[in-house]
């Protein structure tokens, strides 16, 4: 995996995240994409097993940092990112989303996954659950998957790697004379 360009990619999407994408909100300013949640399931889907975790975990970071519904509470997404990462990356092994539908699928399952598991962190830590976990457990995941198979495309450009299944053998190395 190219670590730079995934950094810059991660940064650039914490920051529309946290501005830009207000922009697109559909009749609540808390109906908003998640386009972090999109990257993760793309990495997940797409990296090996060991740069799916780590990007999961750093995508986590980057979404604590981003998150104003978090009351600013460093952890909780993290955790939940990483753990539901992991889980995606090892099942998408066997079970590998190609077509639109069953990406925007795995989108909303884990936005849903994700945003609940965050959601019982925070009120284990406060005491207090958000006002809008209606809005964060379903229908910002569901405009996260609307969204997400269709800037797939974009990313996979911008992110060139060595996918699943691919052997990451130099070009010619194998080859006969």
């Amino acid at each position: 995996m190219r670590w730079f360009r995934f950094a810059v990619l991660v940064l650039v999407a914490s920051l529309l995240q946290t501005g830009l994408v207000g922009a697109l909100a559909v009749l609540r300013a808390d109906f908003k994409p998640d386009l972090l949640l999109i990257l993760l399931v793309f990495f997940a889907l797409r990296c090996r097993s060991t740069d799916a975790i780590i990007a999961a975990f750093a995508i986590g970071f980057a979404a604590d940092l981003s998150n104003p519904i978090a009351g600013r509470l460093m952890g909780p997404r993290i955790i939940s990112f990483g753990l539901f990462g992991t889980l995606l990356s090892d099942v998408s092994g066997t079970l590998s989303p190609r077509r639109i539908v069953y990406q925007a699928i795995t989108i909303f399952l884990m936005g849903c996954l994700t945003a609940g598991l965050s959601y019982l962190l925070m009120f284990l830590r406060t005491g207090s659950a958000p006002a809008n976990m209606a809005a964060g457990c379903f229908w910002q995941p569901l405009y996260s998957a609307v969204l997400g198979p269709l800037l797939f495309l974009p990313i996979g450009w911008g992110m060139p790697m060595e996918g699943k299944g691919r052997r990451s053998y130099p070009r010619g190395a194998l080859s006969r004379r």
